[in-house]
């Protein structure tokens, strides 16, 4: 039973860790645009274009 109580600290603590984790990299600033990456490879470089001239 000891090991149970253990365990659920454990994960508690692991899961209070990834949530503070997860509010910081928020407030920071890291999910602020999730457009531009996935539409980026539609876009021609400017360097591949002027070398294949």
């Amino acid at each position: 039973m000891k090991i149970i109580l253990l365990l659920l600290v454990v994960s508690l603590i692991l899961a209070i860790g990834f949530l503070i984790a997860f509010f910081w990299a928020v407030k920071s600033g890291q999910y602020d645009d999730d457009y531009t990456p996935s539409i980026r490879m539609l876009f021609e470089d400017e360097t591949t274009t002027k070398s294949n001239k």
